[in-house]
């Protein structure tokens, strides 16, 4: 069963995760506060409870989740192994799932494959905060915990982070996601 969600100025393109019940009580279910409630839930859900185990494709790594300032908002790129992609937002605006689009899909496990990658340079974590001015965040999904890779966006704009690669890949995520977005409307 697919169950989809829609928030604020969100377009839904297909999610296969939560209905807003599952994810918010009535009092949470304010727009600004939903992008960060499904923030969280994509962190705490486990891999077994997505169907996900490791295997030659994905032997550590099954998601990631890059945030990053924009304004005085924080974004957040979900991609996973199977293609599911979401964009969540501390403001009233998102982008859910995706993974119905061809598109999307191969940019999201091309995303996941990537942050494989990252893994030896990321440290294990249990605090989602967002992250500060100038610093990119890389939530590396695996099968055992969370761990935490940080960039630095000057850097990373200039070429010069070693997380620009994680980087680049989440943005062709959101590229992706905005074009059959745009398509739609």
């Amino acid at each position: 069963m697919d169950k989809s969600l829609t928030w604020g100025t969100s377009h839904d393109i297909g999610h296969r995760f939560y209905s807003l019940d599952e994810v918010m009580t009535e009092e949470q279910k304010d727009a600004k506060d939903t992008g960060k409630a499904l923030r969280i839930m994509a962190l705490n859900t486990s891999p077994k409870d997505l169907g996900f185990s490791p295997d030659q494709d994905y032997p550590r790594v099954y998601g990631v989740l890059m945030d990053w300032r924009v304004g005085e908002e924080t974004a957040s790129i979900l991609a996973m192994r199977d293609g599911t992609a979401s964009l969540y937002t501390t403001s009233t605006f998102g982008v859910l799932g995706g993974h119905r689009h061809e598109a999307i899909r191969r940019a999201a496990e091309q995303c996941t494959k990537i942050a494989n990658q990252f893994l030896d340079k990321s440290t294990a974590t249990e605090n989602f905060a967002y992250p500060k001015e100038g610093e990119v965040f890389f939530y590396l999904l695996t099968y055992e915990e969370i761990r935490l890779c940080i960039g630095n966006e000057k850097a990373i704009n200039q070429g010069n982070d070693p997380t620009r690669p994680l980087f680049a890949a989440a943005q062709n995520v959101l590229t992706e996601l905005r074009l059959v977005t745009e398509e739609r409307t």
